[in-house]
């Protein structure tokens, strides 16, 4: 899976599932562009990928905001010449039924998980089509194939990140740009022990959600990333449209108890 010559972008890359993918990324020879609405998080994943040997450009990105998705972009042409692949990461998670959330929280939510992928593939495909394509991948996640209780809005934008990924991989197949999204289940991001640990012990509830899924255990973030890296690689030249699960066989079986 080599990307040496490309050049990635990466949303949300400061923690969790884009950190590991813009290390292994940059290990398979792109230049990357971190962004995260944390600047400390995106500036000290890019260094670390510096001190690696590689290329990486950290920045500030509210991926909601067109302003700040425009500077993105042009901070990658301007440093690197121009973009080839894009992880549509960055998300947010918030827990309610549609009785339960307020209006705020809910547009926040689409804000982050739809909109910011509607912004930076808008911005980003034109560049990749004057290099002639490119690869994108946008994260959903098993909850927009089978949901719980409570997560509605969460459900909801993952439901609609799977649809506009085919849509956008129809759209875009001429210009040689594929359009891929990845479906994990339980990771181990820092969203997801602040989530366990608002139920109690943080190691003993991760332990007790690993349990759940047939493999035994949630799933460590390098895991997803390199699903990422072969997804946007000339391994997967032929592979377009699809959803990717990857969640320990949860979604293959039948609830028990």
């Amino acid at each position: 899976m080599d990307l040496a010559g490309k050049v990635a972008i990466v949303t949300g890359g400061g923690a969790g599932i884009g950190r590991a993918a813009a290390i292994a990324l940059a290990g398979a020879g792109a230049a990357t562009v971190v962004a995260d609405i944390d600047q400390q998080a995106a500036e000290a994943v890019a260094a670390e990928i510096v001190g690696q040997g590689g290329s990486a450009l950290g920045l500030v990105v509210d991926v909601s905001r067109s302003v700040d998705v425009g500077t993105m972009a042009a901070a990658a042409v301007d440093s690197y010449g121009g973009i080839d692949l894009l992880y549509n990461n960055a998300a947010i998670q918030t827990y309610g039924s549609v009785t339960e959330l307020e209006e705020p929280a809910w547009d926040r939510l689409f804000a982050v998980n739809v909109k910011g992928i509607y912004l930076c593939s808008r911005i980003c495909i034109p560049l990749m089509r004057s290099r002639g394509g490119g690869a994108i991948v946008n994260a959903a996640s098993i909850q927009g194939l089978a949901t719980q209780k409570r997560v509605a809005a969460y459900a909801a934008s993952k439901g609609a990140v799977i649809s506009l990924t085919r849509s956008m991989a129809l759209d875009y197949a001429s210009d040689g740009i594929r359009v891929n999204c990845i479906c994990p289940g339980s990771v181990d991001t820092p969203m997801l022990r602040k989530n366990a640990a608002a139920q109690g012990d943080a190691e003993a509830v991760l332990a007790m959600w690993g349990s759940v899924h047939p493999i035994g255990r949630i799933a460590q973030p390098a895991e997803i990333a390199r699903l990422v890296v072969f997804l946007m690689s000339d391994d997967a030249s032929f592979i377009t449209g699809a959803s990717y699960v990857i969640d320990g066989g949860l979604t293959a079986a039948f609830v028990q108890g």
